[in-house]
């Protein structure tokens, strides 16, 4: 009986682990506007990731946690660091801090799961169905729906393009990285190494091409809170959760799921409205996702 109760209390946690996911992760959109209004982006993540890598240190020694046993996984998992919070959150923040609008980064953001799908393919011998395909690119126009009625502000500029397909490549490289190198490493011994090689491209960046300044007032205290326990640790944990459970297509197909997410916590938190548009392009979008993410 114990046994049988363990293992349906895992089937449920398996079962709600991917919406868990998709609403912390959108969480993110409202810890960023608040954060980057008192630091440069560069500074904003290098701080948080000071803060999650002496968080994670202290988890991984209360628990006794493995280290990594050679130099070679240490090395992925320092890339896996680089990618995925290097790039794809660097990108992202440098063009909304430097004028481009949050729905057309979110849009070119939605290039994520279609480009893992084609790495998947190439670089983990996926097989990426017909279905699924289906699926993405019915995601990507309910995605570009959502975003279509926010795009009137924040030009994109060649740069703040260049920035957010740097951020792509790296959540879409940094997640077939994962899945193919570091599958076999502790989670949370991994993620201090990440942050340890995330956290040391951003104090570079910030000081080469920022001030460094920080306005810590309680509002960006609670905001920085927020991005490093519920961001960094919680939702980055469950992202390597699910990435080596399932498929790396599968996986990226939810995150046509969080700019319709961060849309709605932004009408609750910010009073930002929803037009018809929008909410029937996350009909669209979750259509899309269901379809990419039924199991074959």
């Amino acid at each position: 009986m114990p046994a049988l109760k363990h293992r349906s209390t895992a089937d449920r946690f398996a079962e709600a682990a991917p919406f868990l996911f998709v609403f912390l992760w959108s969480t993110g959109f409202i810890g960023t506007k608040i954060g980057t209004t008192h630091a440069e982006p560069f500074t904003l993540l290098a701080w948080r990731y000071l803060m999650a890598f002496a968080l994670m240190t202290t988890i991984v020694v209360l628990w006794r946690a493995p280290w990594p046993r050679s130099a070679t996984q240490v090395l992925h998992a320092a890339v896996v660091g680089i990618l995925v919070h290097g790039f794809y959150l660097g990108g992202i923040f440098w063009a909304v801090r430097n004028g481009m609008s949050a729905g057309i980064a979110a849009l070119i953001a939605g290039l994520h799961p279609p480009v893992a799908g084609v790495l998947a393919g190439w670089a983990l011998g996926e097989t990426v169905t017909l279905r699924r395909w289906c699926g993405l690119m019915l995601g990507f126009a309910g995605l570009a729906l959502v975003v279509g009625s926010e795009l009137g502000e924040g030009a994109p500029t060649l740069t703040g393009v260049f920035a957010c397909l740097l951020s792509v490549v790296g959540i879409s490289a940094g997640t077939i990285w994962q899945k193919r190198f570091g599958s076999t490493t502790n989670i949370r011994t991994s993620q201090v190494v990440q942050f340890a090689a995330a956290g040391g491209l951003m104090w570079l960046l910030s000081w080469l091409f920022e001030t460094g300044n920080v306005e810590w007032v309680q509002e960006f205290v609670l905001a920085m809170a927020w991005l490093v326990l519920v961001l960094s640790v919680g939702a980055v944990t469950l992202f390597y959760w699910l990435t080596r459970r399932g498929d790396v297509a599968r996986l990226a197909s939810l995150f046509y799921l969080v700019p319709p997410c961060a849309a709605i916590q932004a009408h609750l938190v910010f009073g930002e409205t929803l037009g018809w548009v929008a909410l029937a392009g996350m009909a669209v979008t979750a259509l899309g996702v269901a379809v990419a993410t039924r199991p074959s």
